[in-house]
């Protein structure tokens, strides 16, 4: 007797996720099914998205171009919210998986359950507590880990001193600020640190915000990969990545 295995799709909101987690995530998803669906959504003229170009001829992931309509703002989750509400009605998917951390993606996940259908999502510890909690299951990861939302919240409660007081580490402080340079780079790859914090604030929970906000210009100026640059006599800051 031929035993059926769940049909995947994945799709990757890449304006908010790192290419570099992608090795991980496909050998997670592997452990539930088969991958039919394989897209990732992004502006792909945007500099901060070349690490992008290996991973996803390696694991054959199919690019989806969004020109960002507003500058200085991705509208990658719109076109991956179409993309995936027209897969519902089209192909027979078991299993959807999100990668992203943007909230924006709560009203989506709580529609797809609606269907009756699994929705596992990856993202970062930034990921807002009601994306994490709409989705079947939620991974979360870090440097070459993978946590479950129930691993992180049994850390949790186990260090609530830590959590409360020291959120996040320099090496996840510096992690998050990066990602959201990412979100946030215009074309030529810079960052108005004004809108970096603004998407920090939007997706970050309580503790990380509070973390990070008296403290961010330093760690800014401390990390590792991080060029800074200013303007209009050092009234405005812009951050960009660097791999150099």
């Amino acid at each position: 007797m031929q035993t059926h295995l769940p049909k995947i799709g994945l799709f990757i909101d890449a304006d908010n996720a790192p290419a570099s987690q992608v090795n991980f995530i496909m050998t997670d998803i592997a452990k539930y099914g088969i991958v039919t669906i394989k897209r990732a959504y992004g502006n792909w003229q945007k500099p901060c998205l070349n690490s992008w170009a290996k991973c996803l001829s390696k694991h054959a992931i199919q690019p989806v171009q969004q020109f960002d309509v507003v500058k200085g703002k991705n509208a990658s989750d719109i076109a991956l919210t179409i993309s995936l509400v027209d897969s519902l009605h089209i192909d027979d998917i078991d299993l959807y998986v999100i990668v992203s951390s943007d909230s924006d993606f709560t009203a989506l996940v709580t529609r797809i359950r609606a269907t009756g259908k699994q929705v596992y999502g990856y993202g970062q510890r930034l990921a807002c507590s009601a994306f994490v909690a709409s989705c079947t299951k939620f991974i979360y990861y870090t440097k070459n880990t993978l946590l479950s939302s129930k691993s992180v919240q049994n850390i949790k409660t186990i260090n609530k001193i830590k959590a409360k007081v020291n959120y996040l580490k320099l090496d996840d402080s510096t992690s998050t600020i990066k990602s959201a340079i990412e979100a946030t780079a215009m074309q030529d790859g810079w960052s108005n640190v004004t809108e970096l914090c603004k998407h920090i604030t939007k997706h970050s929970s309580y503790e990380i915000r509070r973390s990070l906000h008296p403290s961010i210009g330093n760690i800014i100026h401390s990390s590792d990969g991080i060029e800074t640059r200013y303007e209009e006599n050092k009234t405005k800051m812009f951050v960009r990545i660097n791999n150099n």
